[in-house]
């Protein structure tokens, strides 16, 4: 039987446990606990996000590939501390460990960004 819906009942987060494929072959996955958001709220906070990348202009024009790959990783470490307020990893949630997800496992970071989008916009996870 489904569960009766009542709208204004909104949760303070939610949890999924989110697979992605791990680079030495096989897959890994983090439960991991959301923050809710409604879809208004989400757009909201995308906008938030772009608007902040366009303030940033490189410092003198020159592109090095490192310095994209660590760019790419603090923005998205940022975004997970911004949807995420738990795991079960047997590190603690904080900046320092969300960098190190990225860095270590890129895979496991968009993996965690898209099914919060998933969630959030389309009210699904990935099948």
């Amino acid at each position: 039987m489904a569960n009766k819906v009542k709208l204004g009942n909104r949760p303070k987060n939610f949890k999924r446990v989110i697979a992605f494929p791990l680079v030495e072959g096989g897959e890994g996955a983090i439960e991991v606990s959301f923050k809710y958001r409604t879809r208004s709220e989400f757009g909201a906070f995308i906008d938030g996000i772009f608007a902040a990348a366009k303030e940033e202009a490189p410092a003198d024009g020159e592109f090095k590939m490192a310095d994209l790959m660590a760019k790419t990783r603090d923005k998205n470490a940022a975004y997970l501390l911004d949807v995420i307020d738990g795991w079960n990893l047997d590190e603690p949630l904080n900046r320092e460990t969300a960098e190190q997800l990225c860095d270590e496992l890129p895979a496991a970071a968009a993996e965690i960004m898209e099914a919060y989008r998933l969630c959030t916009v389309e009210g699904r996870v990935k099948n």
